[in-house]
This record gives structure tokens, C-alpha cells and sequence, in this order.
């Protein structure tokens, strides 16, 4: 098994899983969320069902993954036995399936970001032409630069788990990280920004038992960790058999709640300013603009109020924007890759580049039919499939699997594991109370 690759250390994986998890959800999606359900009692309640849903979840990816050291398909079949065969192949090609569909769009979105980042540097050299061009939806721009994009994640991919995926992961993270902390720096010095962290860490708790508010922040819990489409499942088969994966799973989820936090001292804060230098922020009915609005029309209004300084800070905004896409889309990729390579017996490199023009394929189809397809797909991937198949995770850990082969997998780097409270705890929970857990978010999203 050597040949597939593993992460080299600790660190290695808890980066690439962190960048996984952490996307364009994480940095405009939970600072909306944040913003239109009571400030800081949706982070209180979204930092508590992190750990009663997302982190069980992830810990029965993490654990079939490792077991298993193969592609979705062959994980889930290698735990389940008789007639859950049917069901394991169902789970793993819905999760392949899942995980392309994500990516088709989520890399769309990505190419936005790019040609943002190249509009500003456009403007910085006095070539307004090229960036109204560049920041303005079109056909063309939107082709060139989605292309653009899965050419970098299918570069990134093609060189395998240690010298791509880890690789890259170990610098991409530590860049975002340190984009982010320069930004709310110089965002916290700015004219009305006090307001936004006056919103958003004042938690209004009498709106914590709120039904909208508890699910929002279920939702956005399960999806920020990339559950349900099999990337952490894969990502759990390049670890080492010696490591301590409760603390893994540990540890991604506490990177990924940072960095969410992180992005809302960022955006919310930001959005004050632009309100404060006269851009707004609401529409009619008094309620915070759209995500894209917000990201696409609201920033850069924004960041055009600064002078001259708010180009060094959108160009350093949208190269955040990028990363953070890429962190995520490597991981998806990864996902049909693995089992084009292992279970289809293609080369590496062929394999990342047959399935990555492949998915290209469908964003272009989208892109040609935006209107129709685009807002299809998001709903179908986020609201329906991703719940529906980590609802189908939980049950082959919590009801086919045996218990003694997932106790023996775990004890594998922590042999103490039946005496933890991990232990104690979690077999149960995910076998009944994070199925419920899903059921009613996927239940909420037919609402």
C-alpha cells in the first residue's frame, strides 16, 4: 500500500484535511450566516454542533478511510458484508458523483475569485479596460478563467498525495492563514469597524434555541468539514496506521471552527466599513445583501472608498479567496481521482487529468446555461446529496460494521482508545443520535 502515498507526518494531514474543510464556505458563507442570525449566538451554536454532528461524522470518514487504505467505493465496501454490498456500492459512486457536481460549480466561483484578483492588478498598472473585462460576468471570462482554475488543481493532483496534494497543502494553509491576520489587522484600523465586532461577538442569546438559527448552524457545521462526499474518507486513507485519529479529527475541527471565526472578524467588520464610506450593504427589505453581492459588488465597492490602499487590499482579499478555493478543490478532485486510479488501474497522472477535464466538461455546460443549471446543482449537492450520503457514512459505522473491527482500527494508534471517553461515547452517538441529527437537517432543506 506504500505505492498510494501517505502523509508524511501529523501536521501534513491535519493542513491538507483543514484546507479541505476550509473553503469559500468558510470565508463568505459563515460570516453571512453569522451576520443574519444574532451575531455571535450563531458562532456560540455553531462552535457546540460542530462537535454534536460534524466531528462524529468526520470520525466515521477518517475511520473507514483508514481501514480500508483504498478509493470511496472500495472503503465502503471493505466494512460492509451480504446484502449492504448493494447499499456500498450505491454510497460510494453517489459520493463520487457528489464530490464532481461540488466541484463543477465550487470551480466556477473559483475562477471569479482569480479574474477579481487579476482585475485589481489590472488596475494598479492603469489598465482599467482589462479590468472592467475581468470583473464583469461573461461568457468568455467565465470559460477561460474555470479553466484556469482546474488547471491548477489538476497540476496540484496529478502529482500524487506527497508531492501535490501534501505539498501544496503545507504552503497554501499557512497563506491563508497569514492573509487573513493582515487583513483584519488593517480592517480593525478602518472607520465604522468597531460596529461590525460589536455585532458580531455581542451574542444575542435569546435567540440561541431559535429553530432557523440551530439548523443554519447545523448545516453550516456538517458542510464546512467537507462531510458526506468522501473527501475526508480518502484523505483518512493516506494516514499512517500509528497515528491517534480521534485527535486528528480533533484537530481539523478546531482549525476549521478558527478559521471561520477568523473570516467573520474579517467580512463582518468589513461590511461596516463599507456601510460607514456610503456603500450599501441592504437591500430594500432591510435585510444583508446576497453572498455573491456581497463578495462581487459590496467588497470592491469597498475597497475603491480606500485610495490607493484598497488596492493592496483587494488584490491580498482575492489571493485569500483563491487559496482558500483551492485548499478545498484539491480534495474534491482527489475523490474520482483515487478511483480512477485504483479501482479503474489508470496511472496517476492520466487519471487526474481524464476525470479533471471530465468535471471541466460539466462546468462548461453549466457555464453555457448558468441561469437554468447553476442554482440546480448547488441545491442539488448541498441541500439533498451531501446530508443523504453522510447519513448513509453513519449507518454502515454505527449499524454494519462491527464494532470490534472499528475498536481494533482505533486502538491501531491509541491503545488506550476502549478507556477514553471517545470511545465511550462516540459508537452509540453516531449510530443514533447524528442519523436523527441529519435527518432533520435534510428534512428542513425540502422546507
Amino acid at each position: 500500500m506504500a505505492s498510494r502515498g501517505e502523509f508524511s507526518s501529523r501536521t501534513a494531514f491535519i493542513l491538507a484535511a483543514s484546507g479541505s474543510a476550509i473553503g469559500l464556505g468558510n470565508i463568505w458563507g459563515f460570516p453571512i450566516q453569522v451576520a443574519s442570525n444574532g451575531g455571535g449566538a450563531f458562532v456560540f451554536t455553531y462552535i457546540i454542533l460542530t462537535f454534536l454532528l460534524a466531528y462524529p461524522v468526520l470520525m466515521a470518514e477518517l475511520i473507514i478511510g483508514r481501514h480500508a487504505k483504498t478509493d470511496t467505493v472500495s472503503s465502503i465496501l471493505a466494512v460492509s458484508s451480504g446484502k449492504s454490498k448493494g447499499l456500498a456500492y450505491l454510497t460510494g459512486y453517489w459520493g463520487i458523483l457528489t464530490a464532481s457536481l461540488i466541484l463543477s460549480f465550487y470551480s466556477i466561483i473559483a475562477g471569479w475569485m482569480i479574474a477579481h484578483f487579476l482585475g485589481s492588478v489590472a488596475e494598479m498598472f492603469g489598465n482599467l479596460e482589462l479590468k472592467q473585462w475581468l470583473t464583469e460576468f461573461s461568457l468568455m471570462r467565465n470559460l477561460v478563467f474555470c479553466g484556469l482554475f482546474y488547471f491548477l488543481t489538476i497540476s496540484i493532483v496529478s502529482s500524487g498525495v506527497t508531492a501535490g496534494i501534501e505539498r501544496w497543502s503545507t504552503r497554501l494553509m499557512p497563506m491563508l492563514l497569514v492573509l487573513m491576520v493582515v487583513l483584519i489587522g488593517y480592517i480593525a484600523t478602518q472607520e465604522g469597524a468597531a460596529e461590525g465586532w460589536r455585532i458580531y461577538l455581542q451574542p444575542d442569546f435569546s435567540r440561541v434555541l431559535n429553530p432557523d438559527l440551530v439548523i443554519d448552524a447545523l448545516g453550516q457545521a456538517f458542510f464546512s468539514l467537507s462531510l458526506g462526499v468522501g473527501t475526508m474518507m480518502i484523505y483518512g486513507s493516506y494516514v499512517s496506521k500509528s497515528e491517534n485519529l480521534p485527535k486528528l479529527g480533533a484537530g481539523v475541527a478546531i482549525i476549521d471552527i478558527g478559521v471561520a471565526v477568523l473570516a467573520g472578524l474579517l467580512v463582518i467588520p468589513a461590511m461596516y466599513v463599507a456601510l460607514h464610506n456610503g456603500v450599501t450593504i441592504f437591500d430594500d427589505a432591510g435585510n444583508l445583501m446576497a453572498s455573491d453581492n456581497l463578495i462581487f459588488t459590496v467588497l470592491p465597492a469597498l475597497f475603491e472608498t480606500m485610495g490607493s490602499a484598497g488596492l493592496v487590499v483587494s488584490i491580498l482579499f482575492f489571493s485569500l479567496m483563491t487559496t482558500a478555493a483551492l485548499t478545498s478543490s484539491i480534495s474534491m478532485l482527489e475523490v474520482p481521482v483515487a478511483y480512477a486510479s485504483e479501482s479503474l488501474d489508470l496511472g496517476r497522472t492520466k487519471a487526474a487529468w481524464s476525470v479533471g477535464l471530465a468535471v471541466l466538461a460539466i462546468s462548461f455546460v453549466i457555464i453555457f446555461n448558468f441561469s437554468s443549471l447553476f442554482g440546480l446543482v448547488v441545491a442539488f449537492t448541498t441541500k439533498y446529496s451531501e446530508p443523504l450520503v453522510g447519513l448513509l457514512f453513519c449507518i454502515f459505522v454505527g449499524w454494519i460494521w462491527r464494532r470490534d473491527q472499528i475498536l481494533a482500527e482505533i486502538k491501531l494508534g491509541s491503545p488506550d482508545a476502549e478507556n477514553g471517553l471517545f470511545w465511550k461515547i462516540w459508537p452509540n452517538y453516531v449510530k443514533f443520535v447524528c442519523p436523527l441529527l441529519v435527518i432533520l437537517l435534510f428534512w428542513h432543506s425540502l422546507s
